[in-house]
């Protein structure tokens, strides 16, 4: 993995490019927390299915998270500064515009970037995440203390604990996802909402019940669609058949 600073923070990040012909429409993915860039969008072919079909594919560790620097302060993750991660890294790589997708704490992200800068994002996918963007402040509360918890056996909510024994399966740092967890946990207006006009795809799993209805997000969004995946919860969406193609269809359209 290549690295650079964002703000002075040391971020890790892959630059794929395209097996076919480049269509020179470059796509950013912002995995969600407790993953990296590898357990979200490699594993499950995201890569290979966005090079294959002629994009340059940019991925990148979220600070905290994989290989990018650790952090223990909670006020380092806010989404309007991990947002601002994501904008260093084109600027880095000299890309003026892409389209950028995000998955759960991802599409959080992505969003915060698409409303603070908007000359950046030419079209917006925002997956795993409904309306909880306005109503929620990110995912449960307590997976904070989920991750501080002596021991996965410790705790007994079902939520608390996928997402420990997720946060273990990807070796990550536990006392810095609890700090990302308490920063990074900010509910976005429907005004702010209403101002994000990239065209925008919002897809969420029929058995989702973390991410909130997408389309009560659509409707308050001037330029939004939902993408309905079959039979699929929060994690077993990511890399869904039907997700992908709707992705690629929602991009072309573009």
């Amino acid at each position: 993995m290549q690295e650079f600073l964002s703000d002075g923070v040391r971020l890790a990040f892959l630059d794929f490019a395209p097996t076919t012909t480049d269509r020179g429409e470059p796509i950013l993915l912002i995995h969600g927390f407790a993953s990296n860039h590898g357990v979200n969008w490699v594993f499950p072919q995201w890569v290979k299915t966005l090079t294959g079909a002629g994009r340059r594919t940019i991925v990148f560790d979220n600070r905290g998270h994989g290989r990018s620097e650790k952090l223990y302060d909670p006020a380092r993750y806010t989404p309007w500064i991990m947002a601002r991660d994501a904008v260093n890294l084109l600027d880095h790589m000299g890309v003026p515009r892409a389209d950028v997708m995000g998955y759960s704490m991802g599409a959080r992200i992505a969003a915060h970037m698409a409303l603070a800068s908007p000359d950046k994002v030419r079209g917006l996918v925002l997956a795993g995440l409904g309306f909880h963007l306005v109503d929620g402040e990110g995912l449960p509360a307590g997976l904070a203390a989920a991750m501080e918890a002596a021991s996965l056996e410790a705790l007994s909510d079902p939520t608390q604990r996928m997402f420990r024994a997720f946060a273990e399966a990807t070796k990550s740092d536990l006392r810095a996802l609890a700090a990302c967890m308490r920063g990074s946990r900010h509910a976005m207006s429907k005004a702010e909402v209403a101002t994000i006009f990239a065209p925008t795809l919002i897809c969420v799993g029929s058995q989702d019940h973390i991410a909130g209805p997408p389309e009560r997000l659509a409707r308050l969004m001037p330029n939004a669609r939902v993408l309905v995946i079959p039979g699929r919860d929060h994690n077993k969406a990511v890399g869904d058949k039907t997700f992908k193609d709707g992705v690629l269809a929602f991009l072309d359209d573009l």
